[in-house]
């Protein structure tokens, strides 16, 4: 059974602080699925005579970038500079997306068209802040060999200059265990940590990588085990830990907060930092965007999944896709 502690042995204030000074000195990059987010925002005032459904009155709609775009979007919103890797399609959602990254443009070199796949787009309804449908467009075949080896070419041609990968995998296609086993290989050569968000069907694809992000049902699912209660998170974070070879296992909780596995059976829990929950959609972007972020700069696990832990509780008491301000992200410190 794992020893557990928590946050009491408080992680310096100053140390951070020091960190997020730092982050303009990081590059990153992110390789992963790109996703469209849309969002329809209106209220509600009668039900449908058609069928027992709202009638949402629309009142305005946003896109905003979702997936690996996110955590890439994550990263230049907390100063760091990053390049993006992924596809779109040859379509409508994939201009917008290209649109959405906007003054990003120098990162975006390893973005390539899949003319055989839509761009993924996701279209969420919401009235009075609560989610009443989400619709989704996709492919989520893998990607042939010959656009596997554009993304892996454009890495390579990057990799001098990293001091850390992030895969951000949403099972769209992009992840592939092809993919994986050369994103190791070349990232255990010049040393450079890769920290993956991931999706339960692939755990098998990430073995040997430094730390993984999954949620408390991923975590669990993935070890095949029931509840999220402490015991069931305790066994899931050790025996992935395990199995896949890597570092660390950060699990993230929601409002139970975050827990960190790391070596010799020890973990680490972080109560949350949050405030009000409003909305958790893309809480896994800003906590993997800032992990790798504090890693990048010389942060321990522990100090990195600390900072990581304040960025999530910012982002959840904002409603849709967010992003984290370093002054945000410096006042969460400071009274932490």
């Amino acid at each position: 059974m794992a020893s557990q502690t928590t946050q009491n042995q408080s992680v310096s204030q100053k140390a951070l602080r020091q960190y997020l000074q730092r982050f303009p000195q990081a590059s990153l990059l992110v390789i992963g699925d790109l996703i469209l987010d849309h969002y329809v925002m209106g209220r509600v005032s009668r039900i449908s005579p058609e069928a027992p459904v709202p009638v949402v009155h629309v009142e305005s709609e946003t896109l905003r970038l979702g997936g690996a775009a996110n955590v890439f979007n994550n990263i230049l919103a907390l100063g760091g500079k990053a390049d993006l890797c992924g596809v779109i399609g040859a379509d409508e959602s994939g201009r917008l997306l290209l649109k959405e990254l906007g003054q990003s443009r120098s990162g975006r070199g390893g973005v390539i068209i899949d003319h055989d796949r839509p761009t993924t787009r996701k279209s969420r309804v919401i009235a009075h802040n609560q989610q009443i449908v989400r619709y989704d467009m996709e492919g989520r075949q893998e990607l042939k060999g010959t656009l596997q080896k554009r993304l892996l070419r454009y890495v390579e041609s990057r990799i001098r200059e990293l001091s850390c990968i992030i895969v951000s995998d949403y099972a769209k296609g992009v992840v592939s265990a092809a993919l994986m086993t050369e994103l190791t290989r070349m990232a255990a050569l010049r040393k450079i940590p890769i920290i993956v968000d991931p999706k339960v069907e692939h755990f098998s694809y990430y073995k040997g990588v430094t730390v993984m992000t999954p949620n408390h049902l991923e975590a669990t699912q993935a070890a095949g085990l029931h509840g999220d209660d402490d015991r069931a998170i305790n066994q899931a974070g050790a025996l992935i830990r395990q199995r896949l070879g890597c570092q660390s296992v950060l699990i993230t909780r929601g409002e139970k907060g975050m827990s960190l596995y790391e070596g010799e059976g020890t973990s680490w829990h972080l109560p949350t930092q949050a405030r009000q929950v409003y909305d958790v959609t893309g809480a896994g972007d800003t906590v993997i965007g800032t992990l790798a972020l504090a890693l990048a700069t010389g942060a321990s696990m522990r100090e990195a999944a600390t900072l990581a832990n304040h960025a999530a509780g910012i982002v959840v008491g904002m409603v849709g896709t967010a992003t984290v301000s370093p002054k945000q992200l410096l006042e969460a410190v400071g009274n932490g």
